[in-house]
């Protein structure tokens, strides 16, 4: 008689990958990477004020060479002539990230920014609690390793 197989958990990211694809593509982005990556590809400064809505690629005339595709940016309104001003090196930081001539110019869309609020990093524990819990911890030898378990249950008594 056979064993049944092992069941393995998927990571969610597996699950959706193809939702997302299809939902990226829609916007004319071949890879979500420009959207998920795009403080690294324009700079922090550049996206605290700008995200990607969709790349325009111009339809393809037989013969001739492929046209690059327009980037379309929604900006926050008063910094949206900066950006402007920036769109250079906007440019050429996205072709610089697709190692290729792939955009060739922006258009910007004012209107305020979808923001992805990412939760905070909390605050450390109290020097006194990690004290009183590590007091507790006698019998761990390794120091580090007691400091590391002092400090995580510092932390967890605190919420």
């Amino acid at each position: 008689m056979s064993k049944p197989g092992r069941i393995t958990a998927k990571p969610l990211s597996v699950l959706l990958d193809d939702v997302f694809s299809q939902a990226y593509a829609k916007q004319g982005f071949a890879a979500r990477e420009l959207v998920t990556r795009w403080a690294e590809i324009a700079g922090k400064e550049i996206a605290a004020h700008s995200e990607p809505i969709k790349l325009q690629w111009p339809r393809p005339v037989e013969g001739q060479v492929q046209e690059p595709a327009t980037l379309v940016l929604r900006v926050e309104g008063p910094t949206a002539l900066e950006i402007q001003h920036s769109s250079d090196v906007i440019l050429e930081r996205v072709n610089r990230f697709f190692g290729w001539s792939a955009v060739g110019r922006l258009a910007l869309r004012q209107a305020p920014l979808a923001r992805r609020d990412r939760p905070r990093r909390p605050a450390p524990p109290d020097p006194k609690s990690v004290a009183k819990v590590a007091e507790t911890l006698s019998a761990v030898e390794d120091e580090q390793l007691r400091d590391a378990l002092a400090r995580l249950g510092a932390a967890i008594k605190r919420n």
